[in-house]
């Protein structure tokens, strides 16, 4: 099939039994032996749910992994994955991504003696020094919120010289945009609750792995640890994947639409967008992925427009998270990144004057004319 085809037809052929298209949502917690020593597969819902199944081999086939796992949410995910390693071991991460992963890192698994190293993951020189002895590598690309791009086939190349896991966060592109597995990495993650669900209805997270051993130690924390996602919200995960081309082209259009005309506003001093040719990453996304995305950061001239551009909202919704129909605006200093060390987001420009939008499915007129309004008027003027 060719993906589109395949998003369509996600789950339309899970219920011999009736032939249903849609998947049916299997709400049981525990569920009957049919005789001692035998089991229907399923024992306890925690360990393996039907509509779970489902979505899991779902994310499974779409990434090209061995084996993936729905959570409870995409920092749930990313937990997961940080418990595969031991006191002592050593994660490089880019310096620019999304803050409650730093959290995570620096209030919760420090204590348990996981260390971490941020450096900048698009030049190689700065990179490359540090894979000696480091336990994975944890990249997005584009990052968060600088939408920096990051070559994933040469630093998964290198990393496995160096025996170094790799692990990307694949959220902002989805697998189809992206496949990281494809180029080289060991794990990806997604917060599923932006562009896999879609509709800013369901929080979930997916890890997908590649290789046994990694699916075999995965497992068992998935299995130990619990923090897996519920079957109803594997329902909605499911519908919403379904969508993801359609949305994904429209948000994409968009997309490329404000950023060229935030380009020519003289009250912007920079744009950052992977579909711009005047993008650093420009050449190498275009290699590695088949789409720019919906993602847009840009810098005021003015940080009083700051506030001008997050009230009174008509179109443009002043709220975090992502990947909705709804276009949002969200300011990372104050609310994503909030929690990043303010030493680490002034070196690396996450500053007061910054902004993220993540361009929704509207009337791209209104969505323009919308910023416009608020950027031309003063505070409080219509």
């Amino acid at each position: 099939m060719k993906k589109d085809t395949q998003y369509v037809h996600i789950g339309t052929r899970t219920d011999p039994a009736t032939g249903a298209i849609c998947p049916p949502i299997y709400p049981a917690t525990t569920y009957r032996h049919p005789e001692f020593g035998k089991s229907t597969g399923y024992d306890y819902t925690r360990t393996g749910n039907p509509t779970r199944a489902i979505a899991e081999q779902v994310m499974a086939d779409l990434e090209e992994g061995d084996r993936a796992f729905v959570l409870s949410s995409g920092m749930a995910a990313v937990a997961l994955v940080f418990s595969l390693f031991a006191p002592g071991d050593r994660i490089v991460l880019s310096d620019d991504l999304y803050g409650g992963t730093w959290r995570l890192l620096e209030r919760v698994f420090s204590r348990f003696g996981l260390r971490s190293e941020y450096v900048d993951l698009t030049a190689e020189d700065s990179w490359a020094p540090r894979l000696a002895g480091a336990a994975a590598v944890f990249v997005e690309t584009p990052t968060n919120p600088l939408l920096k791009v990051v070559d994933l086939p040469r630093l998964c190349s290198r990393a496995k010289e160096h025996g170094a896991l790799v692990i990307v966060d694949n959220t902002f592109m989805t697998p189809y945009w992206q496949k990281p597995l494809t180029l080289g990495a060991d794990i990806v993650v997604h917060s599923a609750t932006k562009y896999l669900g879609g509709h800013n209805d369901v929080l979930a997270g997916v890890v997908v792995c590649r290789g046994p051993e990694l699916a075999d130690g995965l497992t068992l924390l998935h299995h130990s640890v619990g923090a897996v996602l519920g079957p109803q919200e594997c329902w909605l995960l499911l519908r919403g994947i379904k969508t993801l081309p359609l949305r994904l082209a429209r948000q994409q259009e968009n997309a490329y639409a404000v950023a060229r005309w935030l380009q020519g506003h003289p009250g912007v001093s920079q744009v950052y967008y992977p579909g711009l040719e005047g993008h650093p990453g420009y050449e190498v996304h275009r290699r590695q992925a088949s789409g720019a995305g919906g993602m847009i950061s840009f810098r005021v001239r003015d940080v009083r427009d700051v506030r001008r551009l997050l009230i009174d909202g008509q179109v443009v919704l002043f709220a975090e998270s992502l990947g909705g129909l709804e276009t949002l605006i969200t300011h990372p200093a104050s609310q994503t990144h909030a929690d990043v060390d303010p030493g680490l987001r002034r070196r690396i420009g996450i500053t007061d004057d910054l902004l993220r939008l993540s361009v929704g499915v509207e009337d791209v007129e209104d969505i323009i004319d919308d910023l416009e309004r608020r950027l031309t008027n003063p505070p409080g003027s219509r």
